[in-house]
């Protein structure tokens, strides 16, 4: 699930001239520029300068990408060997026209999925089925630890609609009060769009108290970081998980029409690969290789790359077998570096993913995912998909990553990023990202899906710059190279408890590209 951090969970959601922190601040350098980004601007212009390289295809697994925004466009993957719209495997690779791509969540009518149930939903539905109302004990004997799970979904279940139960009507009641407030505000100041300054410059002498109180109310909101529009995506975030998420008897994939038992590729899903919502994608795309010449929006973390799309993230749980033939579709078409900016905590059909996983690293293909945004120690709370196979053998070219911030101290670990010691290999940028979204604008916005992709950008420069480069030579110069925080003493991510940084991530480490290449450089120059 791509899962949206926002108000409460804040996302943040800015214009330009507002920007929580410096322009392209993930690109940036600490020394030079004064915030903790990656130091990719640093690296091209004293490191890069004049050095020939290769194009190299990213794979971006996501929920489907604006392929037609100003900052993309000239960077989307076109697959050159398929001719467009004769309903013919020109390049026999099993899949029709597939020219941009392709969505394994959508149907050959041409629909698409856009919302989808919790994977944890989904599992109590069947896990309800195979007891029914009264099961027998030989049969909770015989199934015990079934039983058992399915008392836990239950609860957690059933905890997770209450929330959403609770704060939608609040969430609702913000938006009603604070928009009538903006409207106030717009009219009183005769703009349509208004800004801070002009709210602050209104003189409350000169006004009765309901503009007074608007004022209060829109700056209020405004010192939490959060706009009507972040209040709005609350009510919809909610209105979803009771509607969709949290429903058993909600059931979209008749649109995918497929045999969700057998793993399919190639017989399902169709070329449509934007979808109904390709704001998560679009977003991430532009992380990784938004043009950085084209003097327009932002800069992507690399400069020759081509964004595959792949669709198979909807607003709920991926199924595993999308994920499985996403991850095999990518690599069979040329992929170097796979982003998977989403995740889960069941995975109720592992062995798919697993063999598709195998195969990415039997081919060379580096793959890398976003640590989740829970708060949580995937140490003890998995969050799937995973290096660590069924067989507890686990996949060497694989980066899972955490989210920094730009403020330093105690909180340079996002609030609502995932850690952990073992699991969690390094942190990047992942708070105030302020990149690409449908329809060619620009918003800032936070959580491990956007760490990942800055990560995946810094793999995708090194193999083309390195094209010598193998994978896990990729992998280690990124985590050795990483700026090494032993000793710093941060906030535990959800919690105000004091822990070294070398307690999050097995490198106590925040990716820097200047490092990378210099590195790089390095081993190319013994090879």
């Amino acid at each position: 699930m791509k899962k949206i951090v926002f108000f409460l969970f804040i996302i943040i959601n800015a214009n330009a001239q507002d920007l929580k922190t410096k322009f392209n601040w993930h690109n940036l350098d600490l020394q030079d520029d004064g915030v903790r980004g990656m130091s990719t601007e640093k690296a091209y212009k004293e490191l890069l300068k004049n050095r020939p390289s290769k194009t190299v295809i990213v794979g971006v697994i996501d929920s489907g990408i604006d392929i037609k925004h100003e900052d993309l466009k000239d960077i989307i993957w076109i697959n050159s060997k398929e001719i467009p719209g004769n309903g013919v495997d020109d390049d026999k690779n099993g899949f029709i026209d597939d020219v941009d791509g392709w969505d394994f969540i959508g149907g050959a009518s041409g629909q698409d999925i856009n919302q989808e149930q919790l994977e944890s939903v989904r599992i109590l539905k069947s896990l309800e089925e195979k007891f029914g109302e009264n099961p027998s004990k030989r049969l909770k004997k015989k199934n015990k630890v079934d039983f058992a799970l399915m008392s836990t979904l239950k609860s957690e279940i059933n905890e997770k609609r209450q929330e959403a139960t609770q704060y939608l009507p609040m969430y609702k009641g913000m938006y009603d009060r604070i928009s009538k407030a903006e409207d106030l505000l717009k009219k009183t100041i005769g703009k349509e769009t208004i800004t801070k300054e002009d709210v602050i410059e209104l003189k409350e002498e000169n006004f009765d108290r309901s503009v007074r109180a608007a004022k209060q109310a829109w700056l209020n909101l405004i010192a939490m970081g959060a706009t009507l529009t972040d209040i709005k995506e609350g009510v919809t975030h909610f209105e979803e998980e009771i509607e969709y998420n949290l429903n058993e008897k909600f059931d979209p994939r008749k649109i995918v029409g497929d045999d969700l038992k057998t793993l399919g590729y190639g017989s399902y899903g169709n070329n449509e690969v934007t979808g109904p919502d390709a704001m998560h994608g679009t977003h991430v795309a532009g992380i990784i290789g938004a043009s950085r010449n084209n003097n327009l929006g932002v800069m992507g973390v690399a400069d020759n790359v081509q964004i595959m799309t792949i669709r198979c993230v909807p607003n709920g749980d991926e199924r595993d077998k999308d994920v499985a033939n996403a991850i095999k579709y990518a690599v069979d078409n040329g992929a170097e570096v796979i982003n998977m900016s989403f995740g889960k905590p069941y995975s109720p059909e592992k062995k798919w993913v697993d063999e598709a996983v195998k195969y990415a690293e039997s081919k060379g293909v580096l793959l890398v995912s976003a640590a989740g945004n829970e708060s949580e120690d995937i140490d003890q709370h998995v969050h799937y998909p995973t290096r660590i196979l069924n067989n507890g053998k686990t996949i060497s070219s694989w980066i899972t990553v955490g989210a920094s911030s730009f403020t330093e101290g105690e909180e340079l670990p996002a609030d609502f990023s995932n850690y952990g010691k073992n699991g969690v290999d390094v942190f990047a940028p992942g708070v105030a990202i302020y990149s690409s979204v449908p329809g060619s604008r620009y918003e800032e916005k936070q959580g491990t899906s956007m760490a990942s992709p800055a990560v995946a950008g810094v793999a995708a420069l090194l193999k083309s710059y390195f094209p010598t480069l193998t994978a896990n030579q990729i992998k280690n110069i990124i985590l050795e190279t990483s700026v090494k925080l032993n000793g710093v003493s941060v906030n535990l991510p959800g919690e105000k408890t004091k822990v070294d940084f070398s307690e999050l991530c097995n490198t106590a480490g925040i990716v820097n590209t200047y490092n990378a290449v210099k590195m790089a450089i390095q081993m190319v120059e013994k090879q």
